[in-house]
């Protein structure tokens, strides 16, 4: 069990974590983005498994060339700390996003998240997204059904599988 200054610095690292990657989203900065992840962090998005930083970093090269503008949000996430030092949490997701076609695609979403702390910084080291809608803002597009894992701090088993939803971002 962790103490109330624990938790604190760690829920602190966490959002500060989460900060830099939305940052680093919207500016396309790709540099900032890979140092979120640990270095053989696993991802699981959309129906595909993605293994290692710079699998990660390519992925979302290829995605992020999709949008003219992606600004996302990532809500303050329900922890829990272990007594290894790292962190499990819920993290849900929006976003404001332009297509390259100029549409409006404006989806939510739930991350399952497990985080280490490497020196004074803390990474993601695994994350499952789970598309809760998929479409535009006004929310006339497609809801989809997610698992439901539970009350945080319930996670999914690390070989929870990830469904292809979006069909026309990922890789087709």
């Amino acid at each position: 069990m962790s103490s109330a200054r624990e938790f604190a610095e760690a829920e602190c690292g966490i959002r500060q974590l989460h900060a830099r990657y939305c940052d680093a989203v919207w500016r396309l900065d790709f540099e900032t983005f890979a140092d979120c992840f640990a270095e053989n962090c696993e991802w699981h998005i959309d129906g595909t498994i993605l293994k290692g930083r710079e699998e990660i970093v390519a992925y979302n090269r290829m995605l992020f060339a999709k949008f003219r503008r992606l600004m996302i949000t990532l809500r303050t996430p329900a922890l829990d700390l272990h007594a290894d030092g790292t962190a499990s949490g819920r993290t849900y997701f929006s976003g404001q996003n332009v297509l390259a076609d100029g549409s409006a695609f404006a989806p939510l979403g739930v991350y399952h998240e497990r985080f280490v702390r490497q020196g004074e910084c803390w990474r993601l080291s695994w994350r499952l997204f789970q598309s809760l809608y998929a479409g535009p803002g006004d929310l006339s597009g497609i809801f989809h059904e997610a698992p439901d894992y539970g009350p945080p701090p319930s996670m999914p088993p690390r070989d929870a599988p990830t469904v292809h939803v979006s069909g026309r971002l990922g890789q087709d």
